[in-house]
C-alpha cells in the first residue's frame, strides 16, 4: 500500500513529529508500506526523530500573498498527487488550508483527517473583540465544512472528537513509545515538564506556579525541556527562581530525563493527545496537569495516576503539586498507576487499527 502523508514540518520535537516517526517506521517495518511525506519551506531537513531510510520526503516552498501561498500549495498538492499516485492520503495539519485540501483534490482518492490539536487551538491570546470573535466563530465553522469532506477524520480521544461537527469520524490514540522495562524511582527532589515555548502550551501559567511551590520547596527544581524555552530566562530572574528552574532545549534521550524525575506538570490551554503524558506515564510519573481541551481528561485518571485541575485553577494546581511533593508513597502509588494505564497504548495494538482503516478505505 502506498500512503502520502501532508504535514507542515517534522523537524522538530514536538509531538506530531515524535508519533509520526513511530508510526511511518511501524509502517515501513512491519507492514511493507510505502510512505511519502509531504512538508512545507524546508519542514523535513534536519529531523529530530529518526525515520526509515525508505520513507521518502518531499518539501514544498509556500510564500508570498495569501493568494500566492494557497496558489502554490493547490499546484504543489496536485503536482505530487498525480507523480506519487497514492492509495490513501493522510492530512496532519491544523492549519486552515489543511481543511480545503477535499476540495483542492478529487474524491476518487481516500483522504483521512489525523486531528492532532483541539478545534479551537489558538496560537496567541485572543483579544475580546467582537469583529475578532466573529471572525474566530467564521474560522471553527469553516473547519467542521472542511472536516466533513474528508473521508475520515481521526481523533485521538473521544473527548477530541466531541469538538467536532462531523459525522465521518473514529477516535485512534497516539501510540506509546516507552518501555516499561524501567520506572523512575520517584526519590529525586525533581519536577519535569517537556513542551515548546508557545502560547497554548501555557509554560507562563508553569512559571506562575512554581513561583508559590518553590517557596514552601526551596530544595526542590523545574526542570523544563523544549524548542525556545530559554527564552523564559528574563520572566525567570524576574521571579526570582533561577536557582531552581533549569531551561534546556530539546533533548533526544528524554527518557533519561523521565527517569531522573519525580513528578510531570502540564499547563497547557490546549492539547491534543499529548505524547509527553504517555512517556512520562510510561516512565512511572504521577502527573499533575490543567484539564484544557483536549487531551489530558482522556489519559489522567483524577486520583488515580494523577491529578487533573480545573483549568486555570493556580491554588488547586499548587495544593496538589505540592501533596506529591511532600508524599512519597503517593508518588509511587500514582507511578505504578500510571505505567500500568498506559499499556493499552501499546504500538502494535493502535498500528492494527491504523491498518484496519487504511485496508477499508482501499477497498470500499
Amino acid at each position: 500500500m502506498k500512503l502520502f502523508y501532508i504535514v507542515p514540518k517534522l523537524n522538530n520535537e514536538g509531538g506530531v513529529a515524535r508519533a509520526l516517526s513511530l508510526k511511518l517506521n511501524y509502517l515501513v517495518e512491519m507492514l511493507g508500506y510505502e510512505v511519502h511525506i509531504l512538508t512545507q519551506n524546508q519542514g523535513n531537513f534536519p529531523l529530530f526523530y529518526s525515520f526509515h531510510e525508505k520513507i521518502v520526503f518531499h518539501d514544498m516552498i509556500l510564500e508570498g500573498s495569501v493568494f500566492n501561498f494557497f496558489s502554490s500549495f493547490r499546484k504543489s498538492l496536485k503536482s505530487k498527487i498525480e507523480s506519487i499516485q497514492p492509495d490513501v492520503i493522510i492530512v496532519c495539519d491544523n492549519g486552515l488550508k489543511a481543511y480545503t485540501i477535499p476540495f483542492v483534490l478529487s474524491d476518487v482518492i481516500p483522504i483521512i483527517f489525523e486531528c492532532h490539536g483541539s478545534k479551537y487551538i489558538e496560537e496567541k491570546q485572543l483579544k475580546s473583540d467582537f469583529i475578532l470573535k466573529f471572525k474566530s466563530s467564521l474560522k471553527y465553522k469553516f473547519k467542521d465544512f472542511g472536516a466533513n469532506k474528508f473521508s475520515k477524520l481521526v481523533a485521538l480521544s473521544n473527548e477530541s472528537l466531541n469538538e467536532w461537527n462531523v459525522e465521518n469520524g473514529l477516535v485512534i490514540s497516539n501510540p506509546t513509545w516507552i518501555k516499561s522495562d524501567n520506572r523512575a524511582d520517584l526519590k529525586s527532589k525533581k519536577v519535569i515538564a517537556v513542551a515548546r515555548n508557545s502560547y497554548e502550551k501555557g509554560l507562563d501559567r508553569l512559571l506562575v506556579i512554581w513561583q508559590k511551590v518553590s517557596v514552601k520547596y526551596p530544595d526542590w527544581t523545574l526542570d523544563i525541556y523544549g524548542e525556545s524555552v530559554t527564552n523564559l530566562k528574563k520572566e525567570v530572574l524576574e521571579l526570582g527562581m533561577e536557582s531552581n528552574v533549569n531551561l534546556s532545549e530539546p533533548e533526544k534521550n528524554i527518557s533519561e530525563k523521565y527517569l531522573a524525575s519525580s513528578v510531570y506538570v502540564m499547563t497547557s490551554r490546549s492539547e491534543g493527545f499529548p505524547m509527553v503524558l504517555l512517556e512520562a506515564m510510561a516512565s512511572g510519573l504521577p502527573c499533575v496537569a490543567y484539564d484544557c481541551p483536549t487531551g489530558p481528561r482522556a489519559i489522567i485518571e483524577e486520583g488515580e495516576n494523577g491529578f487533573l485541575i480545573e483549568d486555570g485553577n493556580v491554588d488547586l494546581f499548587v495544593q496538589k503539586l505540592e501533596l506529591l511533593i511532600e508524599d512519597e508513597n503517593l508518588r509511587i502509588k500514582m507511578g505504578q498507576n500510571a505505567q500500568e494505564s498506559v499499556k493499552k497504548y501499546d504500538l502494535d495494538s493502535i498500528m492494527q487499527q491504523w491498518k484496519s482503516l487504511f485496508e477499508t478505505l482501499v477497498n470500499k
